[in-house]
Order: structure tokens, then sequence, then C-alpha cells
């Protein structure tokens, strides 16, 4: 059997993805289909996760799933669900010339299709913390011009201006430095959980109103957590947050002293069910 994809297959797949994902924009289902799964994952024999566990297989045909592909199985570390990602890059809205941050950036199977999304006059910033995962990474976009690997963490200072930062790993909270990072009217797409729990993605976009700037959850997610200093207490916080259906009203992020308005608050921020 090939252990390479035809454009037929990956056609199939993108289709099947975009459908399931509720996306209607065609350039999305290209960047599916002209991004080869197999690339990025290495030689089989692969683990696919089924029924939460891992199937071992050398069949092509199951990479051409919506479901999570390791790249580090003992760790729990995957490439995640197509049609997720597909909903995701929706939201963002990425256009030619635009740059983006890429956190927890894996082995680059959804880097390179952010890249194909800003074009090759649009920057992509890849960050992973894992040495050996970036290596694999900066190897597999070697031929991608406007794609830079980073082996470091994605949450510190010193990050570049950006339209648009998608973060593919767990906070619990909207970092400063992504804040900082972000050009007026710039998106943010984040796992907003605590690690080992439920949480969901918020999308926050830089409004002109340096105090409120409008944000709003899109669906219930949970990811590896971003390896960072833990704070116990917060962690706590926000996954009691997530007990009810009650994140589903946030519609702000905001700067200022909170109201009765507030879902959840953090040292210089909180999320608000008013509208900006």
């Amino acid at each position: 059997m090939s252990s390479a994809s035809t454009p037929d297959l990956r056609r199939a797949f993108a289709r099947k993805i975009v459908a399931q994902a509720g996306v209607r924009d065609p350039r999305i289902e290209d960047a599916f289909a002209q991004t080869a799964r197999e690339k990025f994952v290495g030689p089989p024999p692969w683990f696919v996760a089924r029924h939460g566990e891992y199937v071992e297989t050398s069949d092509l045909a199951d990479l051409y799933e919506d479901c999570l592909v390791a790249i580090d199985a003992p760790r729990g570390i995957n490439i995640g669900e197509p049609a997720l990602h597909a909903r995701c890059m929706a939201e963002l809205d990425l256009r030619d010339g635009e740059t983006i941050l890429h956190v927890g950036a894996g082995v680059g199977y959804y880097t390179a299709m952010l890249a194909r999304l800003v074009g090759e006059t649009g920057r992509v910033f890849g960050y992973e913390i894992d040495a050996g995962i970036a290596a694999r990474a900066q190897d597999n976009l070697r031929d991608r011009r406007n794609v830079t690997i980073a082996a470091r963490s994605g949450i510190a200072p010193g990050l570049p201006q950006a339209d648009a930062i998608y973060v593919n790993a767990g906070a619990i909270e909207p970092c400063a430095c992504w804040r900082e990072a972000l050009k007026p009217g710039g998106r943010l797409l984040f796992p907003l959980e605590a690690p080992h729990a439920l949480g969901a993605m918020l999308f926050v976009q830089r409004g002109a109103d340096d105090l409120r700037w409008p944000a709003r959850f899109l669906f219930p997610v949970a990811f590896i957590a971003c390896e960072t200093d833990r704070d116990r207490a917060a962690e706590r916080s926000l996954a009691d947050r997530f007990h009810d259906e009650s994140w589903r009203d946030v519609r702000s992020l905001r700067f200022d002293a909170p109201d009765e308005t507030c879902w959840l608050a953090g040292p210089d921020w909180w999320l608000s069910s008013a509208a900006p």
C-alpha cells in the first residue's frame, strides 16, 4: 500500500471536514486538501484516537478521518481534530498578507494551513516549547518561506505584532503578552481552561476602546495545558465556572473594575456578560 496520499483522497477528506465543521470558506477546504497529514506524523505505524484510546494502524485512509493522531502517544500529544481546527480557522478569517502567531504549533500540520491562508505575503510565527517536536515542525515546514518556528514558549514577552494569534494549548487567562502583541482589530483565539478540565475556545478582538474588547466563547474544548507557572487557586476558580452554561453569555473582555456582569476576573482583566 502507498504511504503517500492522493489528491483525490485529500480532497474528499477536506470536503468532509468543512461540511462537518459547517465551514463555507473554500480557502479552508483547499488548505486541508493541499496538506498531506502523513508528511507531518511520519512513517507508519500511526496511532489514531478512537473511543478514548489509541488504535495502531498502517492504513493511510485512517489518517484522513476527523480524529486525533498521536505525535507522542505516551504523553498524549496529538495533531488535533480537523473539524475543530477548521471551525477555528474560519473564525480567525485570515487574509493575504496578515501575520499570525501559532502558539503550540506541534509538528506544524495546522501551521502549514495557516501559512496557506495568509499567502506568500503573510507571515506565520510558530512557537513550540518541546524542542524535539519543534525540530520536527522546522523540518516539516522547511519549504515554507513565510513560516518561522521557534523552539520556545509562546507565553513570553517580545512576541511580534500580529493580526491574529491562534493558541493550541490551554491557558487560564488571556495572557498579557498575547494582548500586547495584537494589532488594533487583531483577533485572539485560545482555549480558556484549567489543566485536566473542560473549557471553551475564547475569541477576542482588540477593539478601539482600550478598556473593553469584544469577546465570546465558541464551543467546549479540552487541550493540553500551556507549560507555565501554576496558579492552583485560579485554576480551581476557572474550572468551577464551567460547571454550568453561563460561559455562553460572555460578550466582552474588560480591563477596568469588575461590576455585576462579571463572569470571571483575573489580576488585570475580567470577562463580562455585557456587550463592550
